[in-house]
């Protein structure tokens, strides 16, 4: 493990450690078959950011998938290791795995205990330029399967997607449907604006119910910019006006290409401008330091 592992402070089931130290059985069921779900909080002036909203759907997933844990627990060992981390502008991973036993494809029984990491980071933002002038994206095939409402570790589809689109000098990859409709970004809720109304598609197996893009939409209404649920289609997107991306590391991120070709005037527009503005208030508000 790297040199800077040994600085990030980890909580292993409960017990603080740096990163670096930390070990798993490679009969851990993520190891084998990545049977685990995960989180990804960020952390403003030590305050973690819509944090209970996090942890709800951490719940949720968890139950989806029938591990059973105290994820009031998991919240508490959260802000002890953030506390005891010192960070003030940071991001926390948690994830939770089956446990560990015998490989096969059945549920262990009985079911092991499972298996909780948490580690701070310090947030170095990769996007700060991006929320200035604006990103782009690759359009890739979606080739994830059918449950991606889950938040779980198999991630393989979306990291050869944003390594795809890395390769060809954008910052995201979107995801296409074989339909042409655009889904969504590899980490990230994707959004346009046709004639001043935001555009989204509804919540289904196939898309996360992102939490940033759940508080945009509230935003949205606060500001009274017409919200359409509705399908972007890559043979329309020369209707919309404006393109964003939204996640907890993102934020609110304004696309100005698409595959090379300029997004509306190819500079961010008056909406995401606006959108920007309100988050900042809504942190501003929420994570002040105690």
């Amino acid at each position: 493990m790297s040199e800077a592992a040994a600085l990030i402070l980890a909580n292993w089931n409960g017990v603080e450690m740096p990163l670096s130290e930390v070990r798993v059985s490679v009969l851990d069921r993520s190891f084998l078959f990545g049977d685990a779900v995960y989180e990804v909080l960020r952390v403003y002036q030590g305050v973690p950011f819509l944090f209970d909203e996090h942890l709800q759907r951490l719940q949720s997933n968890l139950q989806k998938m029938n591990i059973i844990t105290d994820v009031p627990r998991i919240g508490e060992r959260i802000r002890s290791t953030l506390a005891h981390s010192a960070l003030r502008e940071a991001t926390v991973y948690i994830q939770v795995t089956r446990g560990e036993a015998m490989r096969s494809h059945l549920f262990p029984d009985p079911p092991p205990m499972p298996n909780e990491l948490i580690y701070v980071r310090a947030f170095q933002d990769p996007y700060a330029r991006q929320r200035v002038d604006g990103g782009s994206v690759l359009l890739v095939d979606d080739l994830r399967w059918k449950r991606c409402d889950l938040k779980t570790v198999n991630l393989l589809a979306n990291c050869l997607a944003a390594e795809q689109a890395h390769q060809a000098g954008c910052d995201e990859g979107v995801f296409v449907d074989a339909d042409g409709t655009l889904v969504e970004g590899t980490h990230t809720s994707l959004f346009g604006v046709r004639n001043g109304s935001i555009v989204t598609s509804p919540l289904g197996s196939g898309l996360l119910p992102g939490i940033t893009r759940r508080l945009v939409l509230q935003m949205a209404e606060s500001e009274q910019i017409p919200i359409m649920e509705e399908r972007l289609h890559r043979d329309r997107i020369a209707d919309i006006q404006e393109l964003f991306l939204t996640g907890t590391s993102t934020e609110v991120l304004p696309i100005c290409q698409v595959n090379r070709q300029p997004v509306g005037t190819g500079v961010p527009g008056p909406v995401v401008r606006r959108l920007q503005q309100a988050y900042r208030k809504i942190v501003a508000s929420t994570c002040t330091p105690r």
